[in-house]
């Protein structure tokens, strides 16, 4: 995909700077707290589906808020 775009010696210039830029050591954990935030955004997003859902047993700030048109305690 990307070696469409960019072509392979563009992506292995990238690679290498960003080696030289971060180091060695700080690539690992660069992935795995972009693999951390990967994941708590789609548990948000379940967790947005499953709110949205009129099945579910959650409550939303939705269902407190009065309908359209009708004004409360009228």
């Amino acid at each position: 995909m990307l070696a469409d775009l960019f072509g392979l010696d563009a992506i292995w210039a990238i690679v290498i700077i960003a080696i030289l830029i971060f180091g060695g050591a700080a690539i690992p954990k660069l992935a795995r707290s972009l693999g951390s935030a990967k994941t708590q955004f789609e548990k948000g997003l379940d967790e947005g589906k499953k709110a949205g859902d009129p099945d579910s047993t959650t409550t939303s700030a939705a269902a407190d808020t009065p309908a359209e048109g009708k004004t409360p305690g009228a």
